[in-house]
Parts: structure tokens; C-alpha cells; sequence
């Protein structure tokens, strides 16, 4: 067997943050700090901030007055804003600055006087915080289909924002369909949702063309680790998401299989290589490391919890 790794692959600028700021807060307030939803969409990750004294809720009802609170990579609403302020929470913002830019654009789309319409998935965290962050209502569409549903005259002023961890393709088909149904809509180009996203649906689409099958390591609610499953699968090779090393079937694998391996943008390399091991300690043969992006992105850490230093 031989293993193929996709590069780039694993955390992303704005989980890397995410999580560096819930370490920070605790070194610098202490045990408890407050998580607002999972920081980012893994488990594991989860699981350590908490063994160090993070605790994760989902309602700010659940913090006690006063205490510190990290709204997760995902971003937040401007209403969770608001209650956080009633509640007199010290607040540090882990939104990641690509999904702040979102925001950003609806809010100027707005204040321009378009109806607005988010391309996005129902009930992610991201889509909920993009669409609190207007006063006025949005459209969501999930998926081509969508458009034609939409109750729009074909006159009215039109922009849309997305969602940062669509699939490429989708998000091109909805697009065209918009434009096709609204000519003169406008919006960001598919190539500026986010560079991690587009840069590891590339990476595996070009894995999915050198091997047999493509493991995929991310949680089940990770939005893009489930849209690197789909990509590798649109290439025509058998594409399974797996949390963890244990969660590989042996009837997936020939011995002389080429297996690609990737990760999705909140997923700790230390899970990928566990996945590598499981693998060679079943069927032993040579990792090969792809070429692609190297990423040297980087953001700047709130106010809050930056380095006096730095």
C-alpha cells in the first residue's frame, strides 16, 4: 500500500487563531473560560480546551455575569452581541476574519439598499451569525434548486454573500443560476470565499486523480471536511470521512491500494497521522507527500489577548 498526503491540509489561519486565543484567555484569566458553541467543528479540539478548564456552552444564559466568553471561528450574531452585553461578559471574538469579511459585505450590501441572499448550509453556526448581522431579512439558498423558488421580482436590486466552507462547484452552480434568473445581481467571485477552502478542495481533487480511495479526517459536523469527502468523490474515486484511526473499515482497503489521505481546516495533524499509522501497521508501504499551496497566512490576535510584547 502506498499513502498519498494532500498538501495543504489541517488547520486553516482562522482555526489555528480560534484556538490560540482560548489558550490565551485561559493563561491570562484563568480556569473557567467560556466557549461560545465549539470553537471550531472538532471534537478532539474540544475535548483538550476542555481537559485545561474551557467550558462550551450554547447559551449565554449559561455564563455567569462577569466571566469571560470566546465567541467561536464560526462568528456570532449581533444579537448574541447585544446579550452578551446585558449580561456584563468580558467578550473576546475568535470570528474568523475571512467569515468577518462576509459580515462586512452583507452589512455594505445592505446599507446600498439590495435585497439580500445568503448561499449557505441551514443551521450552521456561520450562516446564522452572517444572517444576524443584517437588520432587514435574507433569502438562504442551499443549493440551485432554491433559486427558482425565490418569490423576487426579476427587477428588484440583488447582492448575495456565501457561506466560507462551500463546495467550489456548488457554489459556481448556484452563482450561475443566480445570474441566469438575475442579471444584474451582484456579489463576491467564488475564488474570494476563502483560501483555505478553495486551497483543500484543489489539493484533493488533484489527490482523487493519483489513488484508489481518499480517507478524509474531520468531524461529522465539519462543514469542509464533509465538502472534501463530496470532491473526492465527484472524482470518481470511493471517499470516506473518518474522526479517527478507529473509524476505518478494513473492507475499504486492498493491500495494494494507493490511499489519499487529507484533512479538514479544524482537523490537528496528530489525527492524520494516527490515521497514517493505522494504515501501515495493516498494510505497510511508503507515505508520499504531495506537492501543493504552502501556506503562510496569518491573522492579527484581538485586543484582548494579543501580546504586549509582539
Amino acid at each position: 500500500m502506498q499513502i498519498l498526503l494532500a498538501q495543504p491540509r489541517g488547520f486553516c489561519a482562522g482555526v489555528t487563531r480560534a484556538i490560540d486565543i482560548v489558550d490565551r484567555a485561559l493563561a491570562r484569566h484563568g480556569a473557567p473560560v467560556y466557549v461560545f458553541h465549539e470553537i471550531v467543528h472538532n471534537q478532539w479540539v474540544v475535548n483538550d480546551l476542555r481537559s485545561r478548564g474551557a467550558v462550551f456552552v450554547d447559551s449565554l444564559r449559561l455564563v455567569p455575569p462577569g466571566a469571560h466568553v470566546v465567541f467561536s471561528a464560526h462568528g456570532v450574531s449581533a444579537d448574541v452581541e447585544t446579550q452578551a452585553r446585558a449580561f456584563f461578559l468580558h467578550t473576546v471574538d475568535a470570528t474568523c476574519p475571512l467569515v468577518s469579511k462576509v459580515h462586512q459585505q452583507a452589512q455594505r450590501f445592505e446599507r446600498l439598499g439590495y435585497t439580500l441572499l445568503m448561499i449557505g448550509h441551514a443551521g450552521h453556526q456561520e450562516v446564522r451569525g452572517t444572517m444576524g448581522r443584517v437588520r432587514g431579512s435574507m433569502h438562504l439558498i442551499s443549493q440551485e434548486s432554491d433559486v427558482a423558488a425565490l418569490n423576487l421580482p426579476s427587477d428588484v436590486r440583488i447582492a448575495y454573500v456565501t457561506q466560507t466552507t462551500l463546495s467550489l462547484e456548488d457554489t459556481r452552480d448556484v452563482i450561475a443560476a443566480l445570474k441566469q434568473r438575475f442579471p444584474f445581481i451582484v456579489g463576491p467571485d467564488v475564488n474570494d470565499i476563502c483560501y483555505a477552502t478553495q486551497n483543500r478542495q484543489v489539493a484533493v481533487r488533484a489527490l482523487a486523480a493519483q489513488v484508489d480511495i481518499v480517507l478524509v479526517v474531520g468531524a461529522r459536523n465539519s462543514s469542509n471536511s464533509n465538502r472534501l469527502r463530496e470532491v473526492a468523490a465527484r472524482a470518481g474515486v470511493p471517499a470516506h470521512l473518518v474522526q479517527e484511526a478507529s473509524e476505518i473499515q478494513p473492507d475499504w482497503l486492498g493491500k495494494n491500494d494507493r490511499v489519499g489521505v487529507t484533512s479538514g481546516a479544524s482537523t490537528p495533524e496528530l489525527l492524520v497521522q494516527q490515521v497514517v499509522q493505522a494504515l501501515q501497521a495493516s498494510h505497510a508501504g511508503p507515505v508520499v507527500q504531495l506537492p501543493g499551496v504552502r501556506e503562510n497566512v496569518m491573522f492579527r490576535m484581538p485586543a484582548e489577548v494579543a501580546d504586549e510584547t509582539a
